[in-house]
């Protein structure tokens, strides 16, 4: 069962979801702009009930507080430093997915003593947030931003998303973006975006999302074991190998996982396939997992 409450975090207040279990290990799940907990769902089954799973809706998210202002990826870190360094009595495995992972690095930089080990899935690197504009991404978020907050049935809003066309990977006329996306999925995106401050997109278009956020500096100060999961940029990865290859030679301890014939969402395109990989990584934290 997965239960949820209220914590603080830096000026909001934030909804934290957490199974009910006794085991030791916890893992933090922090997902991407745009969507909330729920999207992990694909891989719960994967993690209970060996591991004690908690997650976040960040700021301007879901059940969690919208914010004044304050949509950088620094400043969602600021929260999950609050919720790591108050919320939990052991160190936590991070586990980022999109924003989450920068989300994810930044906090485990900051505050080391309170982060066991780290997972990266298919996080974007500062090449790709600086070149944004130039992919099929710059235009469904600005789709993603016209409908935050949207006041629509969830099926009705679904259905708008769905006649949407879109530019893919791979080039070629725009499509539909039912055509690409199955139904089920379009639905859950209506029901985060309905719950989703439009503002958090806002840092994307301007520039500012990666703002204070030292990039070779903040993977150095990661002290942890890292898990680094990279989707097929021919699928809609967000990880170019340059960026990819910085993390590599910056970051201690770190394990490359390159996820072929998958997107940028791994855990909801491929939940076996991530499985297959982070349970080995889990499994030999050993006691700095705990």
């Amino acid at each position: 069962m997965i239960q949820s409450r209220q914590v603080a975090g830096d000026g909001v207040r934030l909804t934290l979801f957490e199974s009910a279990t006794d085991a030791e290990r916890a893992i933090l799940l922090l997902h991407g702009v745009g969507r909330r907990f729920g999207s992990f769902a694909p891989l719960l089954p994967h993690l209970l009930p060996r591991w004690r799973i908690a997650g976040l809706d960040h700021r301007g998210h879901g059940a969690s507080d919208r914010a004044a202002d304050g949509y950088r990826v620094v400043d969602y870190a600021a929260d999950t430093v609050a919720v790591v360094s108050h919320e939990f009595s052991a160190p936590v495995i991070l586990h980022g997915h999109s924003l989450g992972a920068l989300v994810a690095l930044a906090t485990a930089a900051a505050v080391p003593a309170h982060v066991a080990a780290v997972v990266l899935e298919d996080p974007p690197g500062p090449s790709f947030v600086a070149g944004i504009a130039h992919t099929g991404y710059h235009a469904l978020f600005e789709l993603f931003r016209e409908h935050a907050g949207s006041r629509l049935a969830v099926a009705d809003l679904a259905r708008e998303l769905a006649e949407a066309r879109m530019p893919f990977p791979g080039g070629g006329a725009p499509r539909r973006l039912g055509d690409v996306r199955d139904a089920a999925s379009l639905r859950f995106t209506a029901r985060c975006l309905a719950d989703a401050d439009p503002a958090v997109f806002a840092p994307l278009f301007d520039g500012s999302w990666l703002a204070g956020l030292p990039w070779q500096a903040t993977l150095t100060a990661v002290r942890c074991p890292v898990l680094l999961l990279r989707a097929d940029m021919a699928l809609g990865g967000m990880l170019p190998a340059d960026d990819a290859e910085s993390i590599e030679r910056h970051v201690g301890d770190l394990t490359r996982i390159e996820c072929r014939g998958v997107g940028h969402t791994i855990h909801g395109q491929a939940p076996e396939l991530l499985a297959r990989f982070l349970l080995p990584f889990l499994e030999a934290l050993g006691d700095e997992g705990r």
